[in-house]
């Protein structure tokens, strides 16, 4: 099934509104978004809404009213998991299946690239929680999380699966210059991750039905 990702949807519920002539976007007001209005005049038009909402930063409890009021799954990112305690709800066992696991989107790090500038105490969680460092590598560590969690949907970048570092980073959110620049290239994709990504995708029942026939 296909999602339409809405970027900033706590935009939907209230929006930073900031005078013309301003020069700074600290001089604004919160102001009351049609939300819930707009959605349903639109479920009204096409019936179901293959809606995916962008609930990351910080979120109010309106906010998620109206993802849920809708069903919307909202995101779930893996590298934001392990900075502090038990109650992150980026965690796999704090998740509802009504959602889509990231191990990163392309505003984040590579999952190679993240593991090695984390703090010592956020490294020792995130090995606690996968059981160790395996010769598969941090990235697939991450991998397995996302697809044997309860999500509904689990996206893993290429640049996880090919276990790539910091250069091959997609963009860094503030900065102007550099960004979506990386590329692959056809001969990257071997006959072996394509097994083993395969072989993890039947196992965790993300696979089409006809798979497993």
């Amino acid at each position: 099934m296909d999602l339409i990702r809405i970027d900033h949807f706590r935009g939907f519920e209230a929006y930073w509104a900031v005078p013309e002539g301003e020069t700074t976007a600290m001089n604004g007001t919160w102001v009351e978004a049609p939300g819930e209005a707009f959605f349903k005049a639109v479920q009204a038009e096409f019936g179901s809404l293959p809606i995916l909402a962008e609930d990351l930063g910080v979120i109010t409890p309106e906010v998620e009213a109206l993802r849920d009021q809708f069903g919307f799954p909202g995101m779930k990112i893996l590298q934001f998991a392990f900075g502090s305690d038990h109650m992150n709800p980026y965690l796999p066992f704090n998740c509802v299946r009504n959602c889509l696991m990231y191990s990163g989107t392309h505003d984040n790090n590579t999952t190679v690239g993240w593991f090695e500038t984390i703090s010592d105490y956020e490294r020792d969680r995130v090995l606690r929680y996968i059981g160790g460092l395996s010769a598969d590598g941090i990235h697939w560590g991450l991998i397995r999380l996302a697809f044997t969690s309860i999500a509904n949907q689990a996206i893993v970048p290429l640049q996880d699966l090919l276990g790539l570092g910091s250069h091959a980073r997609m963009n860094t959110p503030g900065e102007a210059e550099g960004n979506w620049a990386w590329r692959y290239r056809p001969e990257m994709i071997t006959q072996d991750l394509r097994h083993r990504l395969r072989e993890l995708t039947r196992m965790c029942a993300r696979a089409p039905l006809h798979w497993y026939q």
